[in-house]
C-alpha cells in the first residue's frame, strides 16, 4: 500500500458505500464525509438518510450535507480539512472550480463506465438497455465538465446476457472500490490521459415516460429494456389495468400479435417473444414469475 493520505469522501447512494468502506480499510485517513442531505422516504415520508451517511456514521467519520458550494463559508470549511485529495462516486451535486482545486492532489471520480461513453447520470441503465458487450469502471481527475476529466485508470468487465441493471451495479461498486484504492496507492506515479476524442455518448437519466414497455417493440430490445430497468425504476406493463412491474425477462422462440400471452408467462413482442421471470405488483415485493401466475388470471394480452 502507498502513503496515508488525509481525503475527504463525497458520495450519496449504496453505489458509493463499498468505494468509502475501501479507503478507510486501506489506512486512509477521511477526514470528513460530504453527501446529500437527508430526504423524506417511505410511508411516514419522514426524513432518511442517504446510505452513505448511514456507513459514515457507522465508521465513526464526520458527516457534512450542504445543499451545494455557493457560500464563502461551505467553501472555507471544505478548504479546512487540509485534504491531500478528494474521493467522488454519486455524490448528486456539481462541484465548482474552487472546490476542484482545494486538494492538493485534486478530486478523483469513481465513473461507471468505459468513459467517454456512457457520461451523465445512468451509465449502468444505458449500458444494459443499449445491448452493451462490456462496460467497466473509470477513474478520472475531475474538472469542470460532465464526465469529461482525464483519465488514471479503466478496466472493463463484460455485460453478461442475463444481468440486470441491479447486478451489473453490485460487480462494479466492487470494481470501483478496488480501483480507487489503487489509483491512491500509485496516484504520484499516475500522468493522466485526456479522455479519447471518438466514442463519447450521454447516459441521460431514465424518465418515467420511457419505462412503460412497447409490446411492439423487437424481443431483444425488450429484454434489455426490462433487465435495464430492473430493480429501479422499473420497466411496466398493465395487468387487468394494473400497473405490474416486469424485472427479469429472456428471449425465446414464438411470435404473434405484440403483447399476446403464449402460455405461461411468455408473451409476444413486435419481432420474437420474451419470458418474464420475475414480477412485482403494486405494492408488494418481488415474486419468480411462477409465483406471479399462481396469483392471478393472466390475461391473453399484455397492454
Amino acid at each position: 500500500m502507498g502513503t496515508s493520505m488525509r481525503l475527504v469522501f463525497m458520495g450519496t447512494p449504496e453505489f458509493s458505500v463499498p468505494a468509502l468502506d475501501a479507503v478507510f480499510e486501506a489506512g486512509h485517513e477521511v477526514a470528513a464525509v460530504y453527501t446529500r442531505a437527508p430526504r423524506p422516504a417511505g410511508r411516514g415520508m419522514k426524513a432518511r438518510p442517504c446510505p452513505v451517511q448511514v456507513r459514515a456514521e457507522t465508521l465513526g467519520l464526520p458527516v457534512h450535507t450542504p445543499g451545494g458550494f455557493q457560500s464563502a463559508e461551505i467553501c472555507d470549511s471544505f478548504r479546512a480539512h487540509d485534504a491531500d485529495a478528494a474521493v467522488v462516486v454519486a455524490y448528486g451535486l456539481i462541484l465548482p472550480e474552487t472546490i476542484l482545486a482545494t486538494p492538493r492532489l485534486g478530486c478523483l471520480n469513481i465513473h461507471a463506465s468505459l468513459l467517454p461513453r456512457w457520461r451523465g447520470a445512468a451509465p449502468i441503465h444505458r449500458a444494459v438497455m443499449s445491448g452493451d458487450s462490456e462496460t467497466g469502471i473509470s477513474i478520472m481527475a475531475v474538472d469542470t465538465g460532465l464526465d469529461t476529466g482525464p483519465l488514471l485508470l479503466r478496466e472493463a468487465i463484460p455485460i453478461k446476457p442475463d444481468d440486470t441493471a441491479g447486478r451489473l451495479h453490485d460487480r462494479l461498486a466492487q470494481l470501483g472500490a478496488r480501483l480507487i484504492v489503487e489509483a491512491l496507492d500509485g496516484i504520484d506515479g499516475f500522468v493522466p490521459t485526456p479522455q479519447p476524442k471518438d466514442g463519447a455518448s450521454y447516459a441521460r437519466k431514465v424518465d418515467k415516460a420511457e419505462t412503460r414497455i412497447d409490446w411492439s417493440r423487437r424481443a431483444v430490445e425488450i429484454d434489455r429494456h426490462i433487465r435495464g430497468l430492473s430493480p429501479f425504476p422499473g420497466a411496466w406493463c398493465e395487468v387487468h389495468g394494473e400497473r405490474t412491474k416486469l424485472l427479469n425477462s429472456r428471449l425465446i422462440d414464438g411470435g404473434g400479435e405484440p403483447g399476446d400471452h403464449l402460455g405461461g408467462c411468455r408473451i409476444a413482442c413486435g419481432t420474437g417473444a420474451i419470458e418474464v421471470t420475475e414480477v412485482q405488483r403494486v405494492g408488494r415485493k418481488p415474486v419468480s414469475a411462477d409465483d406471479f401466475l399462481r396469483g392471478i388470471r393472466v390475461p391473453d394480452k399484455f397492454e
